[in-house]
């Protein structure tokens, strides 16, 4: 299992809020969670966010791989009979 980013989190929490995505709004929620800040990821986060309508992405379709679904097995045997069946007759035209 994958690591959360809880830089991520932090913001969502504080969009869901109607807070502003701020750098020390980001370290507070953290911090309050138990975890260490890396400022200089609160600062990339805060400048990422600016412009973004986050409502917008999470609305948006995500595309998702469908699982292929298994092939029947074919009937072997029948084919191994019917290729037995066109040899012998193929070699019996030849010698007689």
């Amino acid at each position: 299992m994958s690591k959360i980013d809880p830089y991520v989190h932090a913001a969502l929490v504080l969009h869901g809020t109607g807070k502003p995505i701020t750098k020390d709004a980001i370290s507070a929620i953290i911090k309050a969670a138990g975890g260490s800040v890396d400022e200089a990821k609160t600062k990339v986060l805060e400048e990422a966010v600016k412009g973004v309508n986050i409502d917008e992405l999470a609305s948006a379709p995500v595309a998702v791989a469908a699982v292929a679904a298994e092939a029947p097995k074919a009937d072997t045997k029948k084919d191994e009979k019917k290729e037995e069946a066109s040899v012998s007759e193929g070699l019996s035209s030849l010698f007689g």
